[in-house]
């Protein structure tokens, strides 16, 4: 009798994987469009839940610290397969890119002459554009109103006067606090409830082990730095303090790698370029950083260990919340400190479009407006971002040709 089930189980847990697989292959245009993407498989073509649910499950998601479209999809391979089937769902949909940008790491470092280097040059500008409208979306989505608005200017004055690796973490503090004084005005209530396959007492030792590991890898790291450690201590703080979406990591992550020397300035942007061109998640970008970084001389492991740490305390929260998630996003203390840690992102975002990105790859009139039409092709023709990296790297090559480069 049991024996049915346990097939039935395995094939939802293939059914999951061979779902974000091709979903991971084909998911271009950030969490944004991934969330699209979703609905349209899930909602509108396998029917593995209703409008409302999903609803429920985004909201859930872009409440938590994270990559929100990955913590969706993790939690309907949950909803689907169990346990394995969110392992699988997340597997699925992160390998193909993190692949591509380990393959572009080994290349980026052969890349010479003209051509090569007009490539990275690209890359750098075109991070430019995307990062901007980056923080044109979000600040009209989450800086509606002045108090808002105020909270991220806040922001960036903490984190470009602060220029250090915890500033932005002050600012996200400072963020959620203001949220409890200020945003408590209109707040939404949302109706509805989801039952995932997760107990309490699950939720209560992933809680547990993300604050375990956010409090005991700083300890570690200074009782035994090897490059392991190390590194896995700054993706994972890294991955625990991102509020708001993918393009946020950016100066999380270039506090923790390019400030402490082990990736350079242009390194770094040209990975974050490259990152826009392929599809899946953009915390995958963590996996060109583990590949090329300086204490990890082996780059595939280098790659590994970067992207797990940088993921895993995002789904350990979203793990953690889930069973107590219908009665917590109900409290207005809740909405109203997320609504300032929200407006405080965009902050953030919008200093680390002054520094690194701006000041690494704006040095003349020539990329100012390669950036220019980078972020008019975004914005007025809503050209997919791989199309805008395709197009920078095209004049990144044209401007060092012309330059002599």
């Amino acid at each position: 009798m049991t024996q049915p089930v346990e097939v039935g189980r395995v094939g939802r847990v293939l059914e999951v994987f061979q779902a974000f697989l091709w979903l991971g292959l084909t998911s271009f245009g950030g969490p944004i469009a991934h969330l699209g993407y979703f609905r349209s498989e899930f909602v509108e073509r396998r029917k593995w839940l209703d409008e409302k649910a999903y609803a429920d499950l985004v909201a859930l998601c872009q409440f938590l610290p994270g990559p929100a479209s990955s913590q969706v999809g993790f939690a309907l391979g949950l909803l689907r397969g169990g346990s394995w089937g969110g392992a699988a769902a997340w597997l699925a949909f992160t390998l193909p890119s993190a692949l591509l940008l380990v393959i572009f790491a080994w290349g980026a470092s052969a890349m010479g002459g003209p051509l090569g280097s007009g490539i990275i040059h690209g890359l750098k500008v075109v991070a430019v554009a995307i990062v901007a409208h980056a923080v044109w979306g979000m600040a009209k989505n989450l800086c509606s109103d002045r108090r808002r608005a105020g909270i991220a200017l806040a922001a960036v004055l903490i984190v470009v006067v602060g220029n250090g690796p915890f500033s932005q973490v002050g600012a996200i503090l400072m963020g959620g606090l203001a949220g409890l004084m200020l945003c408590r005005s209109n707040l939404d209530y949302p109706g509805g409830a989801l039952q995932f396959p997760v107990s309490r007492r699950a939720g209560a030792v992933a809680l547990a082990v993300f604050f375990g590991l956010l409090a005991g890898l700083p300890l570690l790291a200074l009782l035994m730095p090897t490059a392991e450690i190390v590194v896995i201590d700054a993706f994972y703080r890294a991955g625990a303090l991102v509020f708001g979406g993918g393009h946020v990591v950016l100066p999380l992550l270039e506090a923790e790698v390019v400030q402490s020397g082990w990736v350079s300035a242009e390194d770094f942007l040209a990975g974050y370029g490259a990152a826009q061109a392929v599809p899946g998640p953009l915390f995958t970008f963590a996996a060109y950083l583990g590949a090329i970084l300086a204490p990890v001389p082996q780059a595939l492991w280098g790659a590994f260990i970067a992207l797990v740490a940088i993921f895993l305390p995002g789904l350990l929260l979203l793990v953690a919340v889930l069973p107590f998630w219908n009665r917590f996003r109900e409290l207005a203390t809740a909405q109203a400190l997320m609504r300032g840690a929200n407006a405080a992102v965009v902050g953030i975002l919008g200093a680390a479009l002054y520094q690194p990105v701006w000041t690494s790859a704006i040095i003349g009139p020539y990329e100012f407006a390669l950036a220019l039409v980078g972020f008019m092709l975004l914005t007025v023709w809503k050209l997919p971002a791989w199309a805008v990296v395709l197009v920078c790297a095209l004049g990144g090559v044209a401007i060092t040709s012309a330059s002599g480069g």
